[in-house]
């Protein structure tokens, strides 16, 4: 049992699947499962319902976030006789046709020139306003890198370079926002402070571990509790190199912003509603799903490997579930890259842990599971996510590829390019983090 080539789960015995559940209608219940919960938290399914009342002066509309655009639209429709203004940010190809409210694009996930546009151009609508007035922020995931307005001295090319540490670095959401929030003027409070005297309610869908309003998009319009000496122990425990100029403003910065305490926050859409909506779906299929949480983080494969455990069990034991039944989960688990390793192939976190997942499992019947991220975009690949079958492994191999090579190589993408089992949706215009759904017969 010690040698580390023999896999825990090789030995597992099999029975047999149900006759009625083929792999075609394995698959097709996954995505369905899938589509229900991005359905879900579409702006135009939930926005209307969590409108304040409408503003005796200007409405002044902002936002960032690969949702922006498509809750700026949404919000026009709610209130197509109300006179508003404003611009929102958007990942590129992520617009949707606007009348009142201008929508920009910037890059994503490392923050470019059109990030910069975009703050200086948010901070101008907010700018001059009074109490009478109403700030409507939009805010979703991805709004980190598409809103930014670097403080005095710290230059673009050092937050892209501190991003892109972090990035690589393992560090969660939460840890790489607090060191953003620290060398911006627009994050952590930033937007609505140069909003004030008028107040601001923010329209959140989040895409975060704990939906922490200051999370998403590393709130530009929420209050944060974080000092610059948080900043510092981050950027020390990943053993991150900055930039003088971003090493001298956590050093010497007075700290966060406070914006009024009278602003508001709505998460109009989160993962767990995401995953109600994937519950909801799997019953009406005939199933019966079980949440396993919807803020689950950590390493992609070694989550993989977690969750094959667990549909074993349920496949076997019919614990923590009997069959039919799907196991559903959501949060955003991390992809490690050795920066003194050989460059990593092509794949994103939903990838990584469903080609670990197969590793796993070992040809395990009866048991499928589908993967992807809501936005659309698995990391950079242009994949939401992919599936995994009882023969995953088997039709790696016939075409050419060797399944735990591709994970040590970070190479999940190209597998599932060749077993022709990624998930296209194209931008979904929406962001509630990763879904992932294992169906067990």
């Amino acid at each position: 049992m010690n040698d580390p080539t023999i896999h825990p789960f090789a030995a597992a015995p099999r029975r047999d699947t149900p006759a009625d559940w083929t792999d075609g209608h394995a698959r097709a219940t996954l995505r369905r499962i899938l589509d229900a919960a991005i359905h879900s938290a579409l702006p135009d399914q939930v926005l209307e319902r969590y409108l304040p009342p409408r503003p005796k002066g200007r409405c002044v509309v902002v936002g960032a976030g690969k949702a922006a655009a498509t809750m700026a639209a949404a919000l026009e429709r709610a209130w197509p006789d109300v006179e508003m203004s404003g611009c929102v940010v958007t990942r590129d190809g992520h617009a949707a046709p606007t009348r009142r409210i201008r929508v920009l694009e910037a890059a994503h996930p490392v923050p470019d020139d059109r990030s910069v546009a975009a703050g200086r151009a948010m901070m101008a609508e907010v700018a001059g306003l009074g109490p009478d007035d109403l700030v409507i922020a939009l805010i979703s995931g991805g709004g980190s890198a598409l809103l930014e307005l670097p403080k005095p001295g710290v230059t673009l090319d050092d937050l892209r370079a501190i991003n892109r540490a972090l990035l690589h670095s393992g560090a969660s959401i939460r840890d790489m926002n607090v060191v953003r929030r620290h060398l911006s003027a627009i994050k952590g409070g930033g937007l609505a402070v140069a909003a004030c005297p008028a107040p601001v309610v923010t329209l959140a869908i989040s895409d975060v571990p704990g939906d922490d309003p200051l999370t998403i998009a590393s709130g530009p319009t929420v209050a944060d509790p974080t000092t610059p000496a948080d900043a510092r122990a981050i950027i020390a425990h990943y053993g991150i190199d900055l930039p003088e100029a971003a090493r001298t403003v956590l050093e010497h910065d007075a700290g966060p912003m406070v914006p009024s305490p009278a602003n508001r926050v709505a998460l109009i859409a989160t993962p767990l509603m995401a995953l109600q909506a994937a519950a909801r779906m799997a019953r009406a299929c005939g199933l019966t799903p079980l949440i396993l949480g919807d803020a689950l983080e950590g390493e992609s494969r070694d989550a993989g490997t977690l969750m094959a455990g667990m549909a074993l069990s349920a496949r076997l034991h019919d614990l923590p579930v009997a069959g039919p039944a799907v196991l559903l989960s959501g949060g955003e688990t991390t992809v490690s890259i050795n920066p003194d390793g050989p460059p990593p192939g092509r794949g994103g976190r939903n990838t990584e842990f469903l080609l670990s997942m197969a590793c796993a499992l070992q040809g395990q019947q009866g048991i499928w599971a589908i993967a992807a991220d809501s936005d659309g975009i698995d990391g950079t690949e242009d994949a939401a996510g992919a599936i995994i079958t009882p023969d995953t492994l088997a039709r790696a191999a016939a075409a050419g590829c060797n399944p735990r090579a591709a994970l040590r190589a970070h190479d999940s993408y190209t597998l599932f390019r060749q077993t022709n089992d990624l998930v296209m949706t194209g931008p979904t215009l929406t962001n509630v983090n990763d879904i992932r759904a294992i169906l067990v017969l």
